[in-house]
């Protein structure tokens, strides 16, 4: 696919490959904006993404897969990226480079509710390439995990979900006191006022806050709507990482879907395309988020 090497990756760095994908095909590059940060990766991770990869620091940044309509959430479907994606191995292996990537994962708790088994760490989602992103972390002198961090405001998740044992838990002082007895001891409540873009809400930029007091530089999101949109409204997201499915659902009367964006009105924020990847015919796009002033 490129000949004389993969662009971005040393000829030193070429010796150490291996004789396999993770994916079953490498990605193709279509388009990256020059200037775009780069991390030392490990040469198995770079051959697959045929390329370079890295986020600024500190970066907030975002993970979407969605339908060519737009449909990122299902009504009723559990953990309904993986059905919106196809079961798409290349889906998967980037939301298991950019939790790699991550110090923490920020979810809400409808997306906890909706997967509650599920666990938030690179190997759970593609653990074909676990050494690989093990050997990432380290690079990058980050934890062997990233740190969940669940918001909710109302406090109503379920205290058996195993995620939870050393998660960060965002809430209100109604919150706290509906948790506080219920939750695990290892898991950390952090109270914050209630307000927001919507009804039952809170103001995420003093969560952002803490989180970057604490540490957490690269903080990756993986939604759901309301709480992307809740980012986006507050200023807070830098990035967006979005899969386009080759799949339509299409939205009917009875029906719950949801779009990337749900529950506030941005007034069309402008984005900036960073990069364009393909694999199959899935799309794999990034943009910039053009803040407000």
């Amino acid at each position: 696919m490129f000949p004389g090497g993969i662009p971005g990756i040393p000829e030193s760095r070429m010796s150490e490959r291996r004789d396999f994908v993770f994916p079953s095909a490498a990605f193709e590059l279509l388009f990256e904006r020059a200037g775009l940060p780069a991390f030392e990766l490990p040469s198995d991770i770079a051959r697959t993404y045929s390329g370079t990869f890295g986020v600024r620091s500190p970066s907030l940044f975002a993970n979407f897969v969605a339908s060519v309509d737009g449909v990122v959430a299902l009504d009723g479907a559990g953990e309904s990226g993986h059905v919106i994606s196809g079961e798409s191995e290349a889906d998967r292996f980037v939301m298991g480079l950019l939790r790699a990537c991550a110090s923490a994962v920020l979810v809400g708790a409808g997306t906890l509710r909706a997967s509650p088994k599920h666990q938030w760490t690179p190997a759970k989602i593609f653990p074909e390439a676990a050494a690989a992103f093990a050997e990432l972390r380290r690079t990058l002198g980050l934890s062997e995990q990233p740190k969940l961090v669940v918001v909710t405001a109302s406090g109503e998740l379920d205290p058996s979900s195993p995620a939870l044992g050393d998660a960060l838990v965002a809430t209100t002082p109604d919150g706290e006191a509906r948790l506080r007895s219920a939750l695990p001891q290892t898991t950390r409540i952090a109270r914050f006022a209630p307000g927001g873009a919507r009804t039952h809400s809170m103001t995420l930029r003093p969560l952002v806050e803490l989180l970057r007091a604490e540490g957490h530089e690269l903080i990756l999101t993986e939604g759901g709507p309301s709480l992307v949109g809740q980012l986006l409204a507050e200023n807070l997201l830098d990035e967006l990482f979005l899969t386009v499915s080759p799949r339509l659902f299409g939205q009917g009367p009875a029906t719950a879907r949801k779009p990337l964006v749900y529950g506030v009105d941005l007034g069309g924020k402008p984005l900036e395309l960073s990069s364009a990847r393909l694999h199959g015919s899935h799309l794999f796009l990034r943009y910039g988020v053009t803040l407000r002033p």
